[in-house]
């Protein structure tokens, strides 16, 4: 096996292997080739890997794609969507429930994801799934519906939920994305306070922007932070910087 890699934690696993291996790692990219009886894989991993929202399963069910297909095309009248998931929906079974909702957050349909969203949440074993809320902030952090990101997180808290690293970092990433960078960091402060220890991928959102707002006294007290938080700082510390300044020669 070769690997090159520099800190995160990555995993992965592949047909024909036994071993699921978990290495750190923290370019931005990384290869690993593995040779087995003359056979090489190669595989590419991004920072945001471990972030990524659930995939849907690998071949979506007929009955799912016929609900979404279904929901499209209602998505006009109130009345029919409430019937078809009344009707349709509500039969699924829990991993098509999941891959509805996850395909209609990628192809866009905000009132519609909004819909299935809340009525997934309230249903007996969906509830305290935290990558569903994790899910739909994120979705929400990009089109800068900040108001609808904060009513779900306070329904999380409400539930008692205890927070996990990525429901923090994703509530970073709306404020920021609104630039409401004082309500970023009390998330921040409000992680750590928590006791849930904040990753790479937290310090590069937070560090990438305080340097964009030029606030550099703010970056380095961050970077110090790393030191506390991150394996192999010194390493991650050069792999921000060398991606601010590629971001300046853009």
């Amino acid at each position: 096996m070769i690997v090159r890699a520099t800190p995160s934690i990555v995993q992965w696993s592949f047909e024909g292997f036994k071993t699921i291996t978990a290495i750190p790692c923290l370019s931005s990219r990384i290869s690993v080739r593995i040779k087995s009886n003359e056979k090489r894989i190669k595989i590419n991993c991004g920072l945001r890997a471990s972030y990524k929202k659930r995939p849907p399963s690998k071949v979506m069910t007929k009955e799912a794609i016929q609900v979404i297909q279904a929901l499209k095309l209602a998505k006009s009248s109130p009345h029919k969507i409430d019937q078809i998931l009344k009707e349709r929906f509500s039969r699924l079974l829990k991993d098509d429930v999941l891959d509805v909702l996850s395909e209609l957050q990628r192809q866009n349909h905000l009132d519609l994801s909004l819909k299935v969203f809340e009525l997934i949440r309230e249903e007996e074993g969906y509830g305290k799934m935290l990558s569903l809320y994790s899910d739909m902030i994120m979705f929400l952090g990009r089109r800068k519906m900040i108001e609808e990101v904060e009513r779900i997180f306070c329904g999380v808290m409400e539930r008692g939920l205890r927070l996990d690293t990525r429901m923090y970092t994703e509530m970073i990433g709306a404020y920021i994305q609104v630039g409401m960078m004082e309500k970023a960091m009390e998330i921040y402060g409000s992680m750590k306070e928590s006791g849930c220890k904040p990753d790479r991928l937290t310090f590069m959102i937070l560090i990438r922007n305080f340097e964009k707002v030029g606030d550099a006294e703010m970056v380095e007290a961050l970077k110090e932070e790393c030191f506390h938080f991150v394996d192999y700082p010194d390493k991650f510390i050069q792999e921000v910087e060398q991606r601010h300044k590629h971001a300046k020669r853009r």
